[in-house]
């Protein structure tokens, strides 16, 4: 398959501009250098990605399993976005110290705070494995193909792996669909700590009003360190481990950026699909996230009404309702954006034009004249399967309580003729696999039973109970009545207050009721208390139904399956792009995201999506005490905070017109995954923090269009002021190499 890494070369040479959008691979960076120089680059593309010297590539890391992070010390501290170590800022607080709420600011070493199960990873050297991971799958298709494909895989990185240490990682991932492979070999750190994060009413401003949204005036980042053993290399948390020494760090401009300006993103973006055709934008915009969207938000709606009453609550369901709200507001812009630019009617005619191109030529009609309607014809089964499951996702799976009584149902269903020691003996086996413990006792069980019943501490049955009833009356009320499981059609089109007496079961009449009540069915379990709650089981048997058919729907594999048709998708794909390369060149540009290593680059860039309203590239302070609102949780403004801009005690950190700006927007693409991605000027120093795009732009992960696409970053001089004045976290600024 050297041709097709050839192909892709002479591409990138043939393109006279790459600045409308592109997720490069780093490896093939020097094809882009000319243009990016005509932009304001002035380094070159092996200082960006080097496997023979230190380069940029050596300070960027995936952060945690989806977000992307930057050095910026010689003593490992890491800078990424607030809402991408959201997770652990809450398992880290409490009601005593609420870091979540109020911040957090290590004054030394020794107060920073280890964050259990957080990694980061970085990337060493890739590799181009093309040929050997399909050396005998040449003349296969399907399963076959797929079955030796993924022999020659484990084989590629088992011999990669020789010699190396538990440290380390090696995978292969697929680009075009299976056209071309590629192995990063990585190293892996754990032991990493929280240095400092600001309050949630500076990380998160705007909240959930403003995801998405432009202008935008949110601190989002929080500060990590890495730290190794007393040789430099990576080990589990220890207090004698000390902080890294890395090769590479990022220094950070203070003269900020002017629009147009060039702009560079080094991260690690997820998920895009450019290569759809029409029928695959259509089951997006038709299929998949209409029922997403409305499903989530009024899950959304029934959180923020009960977290606006309460400190604790709005504790409980921070991180619940930000991970929800933010695939929610994402889907609502993506389809926005696609219906208004006509993304469909525009795929369709590429369809044309590509079929009319094969049929010219007989030997290209005879080998691809049929994919485009085998892609369709796929579609026709995927659109249905993936509308049920999106439907049973987004209302059986979303409900807290069912589900947890559906782990424990597992247990103890069918149980109630065994003895309780056997009983205790599958308890074991789960305690065992969970939690690592070595020895069978009551007492063990029980302790094990208790760090179940910790789903409590995180849940609120007001909300939860509201929200199953609507859900559940949403989706019997929605989706065709043959689309439901068969065993769950009789509750088609029934009233919501069916579903609110369904709830009595689980809520109030229930071992589940509340964490008491839990711990004493526990405590007191018997065969007799055994089959009890398996009659009461079986009488609420709904979730397991659902559950069990959507597990069906994304798991088995039969031509009734999701995981079925994505494969004879994927396959079909590989031979449309295989023949794109031939008939329409200039569309096979840079693969798809899929979580490794890329580089977009573009300029900071106003933009007007609305007649008669123009985006500004940045923002500044002023606009945080514009948009104050003291009844509105999103919009309180900390009281130094206001004060400070108030004042205008910017120090250093003010532009030329005196003012502080907070952040701005360029035309990189990214996606999700870019969050926390550092943004480099064209002499490679940080200028940003990459955090969101905008909502009328959130479809570029299907269509990157330049008159509506931007990408929102953190400035960093916001991040400076924010450490410096606000925090007064000296010992955090005396370590940066500010410029």
């Amino acid at each position: 398959m050297k041709k097709f890494t050839l192909f892709l070369m002479l591409v990138l040479l043939s393109f006279s501009s790459f600045a409308d959008g592109g997720m490069w691979l780093p490896i093939f960076l020097k094809y882009n250098e000319a243009e990016m120089k005509e932009l304001g680059f002035r380094l070159t593309a092996e200082d960006v990605y080097s496997v023979n010297n230190h380069s940029m590539k050596d300070a960027v890391m995936l952060f945690g399993s989806g977000c992307t992070g930057e050095l910026i010390s010689k003593n490992g501290l890491v800078l990424t976005n607030h809402h991408c170590g959201y997770s652990y800022i809450q398992r880290l607080s409490s009601l005593e110290h609420n870091y979540l709420h109020n911040g957090f600011w290590a004054s030394s070493y020794q107060e920073e705070l280890p964050c259990p199960g957080l990694t980061v990873t970085f990337l060493k050297y890739m590799v181009d494995v093309t040929d050997r991971v399909l050396e005998g799958a040449e003349n296969l298709t399907g399963a076959q193909r797929e079955a030796v494909v993924e022999k020659n895989k484990k084989a590629i990185v088992a011999k990669e792996m020789e010699g190396k240490g538990n440290d380390w990682n090696a995978y292969i991932k697929s680009f075009y669909y299976g056209n071309q492979y590629f192995m990063f070999v990585n190293q892996v750190f754990s032991d990493v700590r929280l240095v400092g994060t600001p309050p949630e009413n500076i990380g998160k401003f705007g909240g959930d009003t403003d995801n998405w949204v432009w202008p935008r005036h949110t601190g989002d980042f929080s500060l990590y360190r890495i730290y190794t053993d007393a040789n430099g290399n990576p080990a589990p948390y220890s207090p004698n481990n000390v902080p890294m020494k890395p090769v590479k760090y990022f220094p950070i401009a203070l003269d900020g950026l002017d629009e147009n300006d060039f702009t560079m993103v080094v991260g690690y973006p997820g998920t895009t699909m450019q290569y759809l055709i029409s029928d695959g934008v259509d089951l997006v915009v038709n299929y998949r996230n209409p029922a997403a969207i409305q499903q989530r938000g009024t899950r959304l709606d029934i959180m923020k009404k009960y977290m606006n009453e309460s400190t604790e609550i709005r504790l409980m369901y921070s991180a619940k309702s930000n991970s929800i709200s933010n695939g929610w507001k994402k889907w609502i812009g993506e389809n926005k954006g696609i219906l208004e630019t006509g993304v469909i009617a525009d795929k369709v005619n590429q369809e044309i034009d590509f079929q009319k191109k094969v049929n010219a030529d007989p030997k290209l009609r005879e080998k691809y004249g049929s994919v485009i309607q085998t892609i369709k014809d796929d579609y026709n089964v995927y659109k249905k399967l993936e509308k049920k499951s999106v439907f049973l996702r987004e209302t059986f799976l979303a409900v807290e309580l069912p589900m947890f009584a559906e782990k424990c149902a597992q247990l103890l269903q069918n149980n109630s003729n065994i003895s309780i020691d056997s009983l205790k003996k599958i308890l074991y086996k789960q305690a065992t696999r969970e939690y690592g413990m070595s020895a069978v006792s009551i007492d063990s069980l029980k302790k094990i039973l208790y760090k179940q019943a910790k789903f409590y501490d995180s849940y609120y049955e007001p909300i939860d109970k509201e929200i199953f009833a609507e859900i559940l009356h949403y989706y019997f009320n929605n989706l065709e009545t043959e689309l439901m499981p068969q065993a769950l059609q009789k509750y088609a089109n029934a009233p919501k207050s069916d579903f609110e007496a369904m709830a009595e079961n689980y809520y109030d009449n229930s071992v589940f009721a509340d964490k008491e009540t839990f711990l004493k069915f526990i405590d007191a379990l018997s065969a007799k208390s055994i089959k009890k709650f398996n009659d009461w089981y079986a009488k609420n048997q709904i979730f397991a139904e659902a559950r069990a058919e959507y597990v069906r729907l994304n798991m088995e594999v039969d031509e009734t399956t999701i995981p079925y048709i994505k494969s004879q998708l994927n396959e079909h794909y590989r031979i449309y792009l295989e023949a794109l390369k031939v008939v329409d060149a200039q569309r096979v540009q840079f693969p798809d995201a899929n979580l490794t290593m890329r580089v977009t680059y573009g300029q900071m860039k106003g933009l007007s999506t609305v007649d008669g309203i123009m985006y500004l590239p940045y923002t500044t302070a002023e606009g945080i005490l514009q948009k104050e609102n003291p009844d509105v949780f999103d919009y309180k403004v900390d009281a130094k905070l206001k004060t400070l801009i108030q004042n205008k005690d910017f120090g250093r950190y003010a532009d030329k017109n005196g003012d502080l700006r907070v952040a701005f927007i360029a035309s990189n693409q990214t996606t999700g995954g870019n969050s926390g991605s550092p943004v480099i000027n064209g002499d490679g120093y940080l200028v940003g923090v990459n955090f969101d795009r905008i909502w009328e732009g959130t479809m570029s992960d299907i269509r990157f269009n330049l008159s509506r696409c931007r990408n929102i970053s953190l400035d960093i001089r916001y991040f400076l002021f924010i450490v410096d004045k606000y925090a007064n976290a000296q010992n955090i600024i005396s370590e940066l190499d500010i410029r």
